[in-house]
């Protein structure tokens, strides 16, 4: 039976493709003649969590909770303050620029805005090229064949390969971006925001594109948002933020039908449903603002909005624990919460 158990912990973990453990990203608070560092902006404070292979991972919480610095500093687009970033066994954090250049071809980014995010100087068939020509793969003329190949898949004419940015729409200079990334064949693909800037029907297209390129890559993808109807359609998993921590984790089913934390059935109640002649009963709506990542609370870093709060929430912080099978919580009364759900 203990041979059995530790196979299927071992066969789990295998699957495993990014491990990040106690991540932190601080950004110095300067002021001053002399511009000293009087505080920090805890952005991104202590998480955990993994990414299986071939998986959807959704991030989302509020904005300025710290969605957008997790995903930038996995890719180490900046550099964090602490922690580590295991890929494929390997800690990226830990990589010289140079060695860390060998596994830039992985590990991709889908960025928020399509548009400030292609440089408008160049043509597509250059933008999507550029990784290839960064990576030395192939001659001019092979790179260009390429590019033909991956904007035919992504849904675009090769014939607009001359054009600018300015001369596509939003939902095209997005299909541009996803080129961009898949062409240098990698294994995942950090979707920042990626369909927040376009219209519904767009974002829909756009989805359905990801999921199709998942399928046929074999594409893992860690998909940061904050709209949780986006989120439930594409993601297996789901990690709930909060001003830099992260307060659950559980597969999308769970966490729909059993939130355990507070934070995540306020999140829940706020989705908005189909039928706007339908009143909601179960709509919580948080108090007060949501505190300077500068200066936290101290305990559960929600407690001063959560209608649960105890004394023991200000004083001690909730650790994030597996306490259903691939759930996970940082709440003192997650069990009470249970009770709620029925």
């Amino acid at each position: 039976m203990e041979k059995l158990e530790e196979q299927k912990r071992s066969e789990k973990k295998s699957e495993i493709l990014l491990e990040v453990k106690n991540l932190k990203k601080y950004f110095p608070i300067k002021a001053g003649v002399f511009k000293r560092t009087v505080g920090w902006v805890k952005a991104v404070d202590d998480i955990s969590f993994f990414i299986r292979k071939g998986e959807t991972l959704g991030l989302v919480g509020e904005s300025g909770c710290g969605k957008t610095t997790t995903g930038q500093t996995i890719l180490r687009l900046i550099e964090p303050t602490a922690g580590s970033v295991h890929y494929n066994g390997v800690d990226l954090l830990s990589l010289s620029k140079r060695k860390m250049k060998k596994y830039r071809p992985k590990l991709q980014v889908i960025f928020q805005d399509p548009y400030s995010s292609l440089d408008p100087r160049m043509r597509a068939k250059d933008i999507i090229a550029e990784g290839l020509k960064s990576a030395h793969i192939g001659s001019r003329k092979e790179r260009y064949e390429m590019v033909k190949k991956y904007m035919d898949r992504v849904g675009l004419s090769p014939l607009y390969m001359n054009r600018f940015p300015h001369e596509f729409s939003g939902g095209q200079r997005q299909r541009i971006g996803i080129a961009r990334a898949l062409i240098l064949n990698p294994e995942l693909i950090v979707c920042d925001e990626a369909v927040s800037a376009l219209d519904v029907s767009i974002q829909a297209q756009i989805l359905n594109l990801l999921d199709d390129l998942q399928k046929d890559f074999n594409l893992t993808y860690l998909f940061i948002a904050h709209d949780l109807s986006v989120v439930k359609h594409i993601s297996d998993r789901i990690v709930v933020m909060y001003l830099g921590k992260i307060v659950e984790i559980a597969n999308k089913h769970e966490l729909f039908i059993n939130p355990l934390h507070p934070y995540t059935k306020a999140l829940l109640s706020a989705n908005p449903i189909p039928d706007p002649t339908v009143k909601r009963k179960d709509r919580i709506i948080l108090q007060g603002d949501v505190p300077s990542p500068a200066n936290p609370p101290s305990g559960c870093r929600f407690h001063p909005r959560c209608w649960m709060a105890k004394p023991i929430c200000s004083q001690k912080e909730p650790p994030l624990n597996e306490v259903q099978p691939d759930h996970y919580v940082a709440c003192h009364f997650w069990k009470e919460m249970i009770e709620q759900n029925g």
